[in-house]
């Protein structure tokens, strides 16, 4: 794998955070436990980039289909997806 040098400026608190992550042994040096949070990183924002694929889709779809409902029907349909969120039965 092929590297490359950087020279970054953290707050104290998280300097102190990756040095203490070493101290416990957890990472061999302060650059593992970048690596690792970068790798963390990367992953949350890929899998923020394939919902995002999935929600423009959805909207495609709509936009292509749409399905026509009463403004009775747009209530029911809100009023049960608050409830599902709010953790109602």
């Amino acid at each position: 794998m092929q590297t490359e040098k950087l020279s970054i400026s953290l707050p104290l608190d998280m300097a102190r955070m990756v040095r203490r992550q070493v101290e416990n042994g957890d990472y061999a040096s302060n650059s593992e436990v970048i690596r690792d949070a970068l790798r963390i990183w990367q992953q949350r924002e890929e899998e923020r980039a394939e919902r995002l694929e999935i929600i423009r889709a959805k909207i495609s779809d709509a936009a292509e289909n749409p399905e026509r409902l009463t403004p009775q029907e747009v209530r029911q349909r809100l009023d049960r997806l608050h409830r599902r969120t709010a953790g109602e039965p």
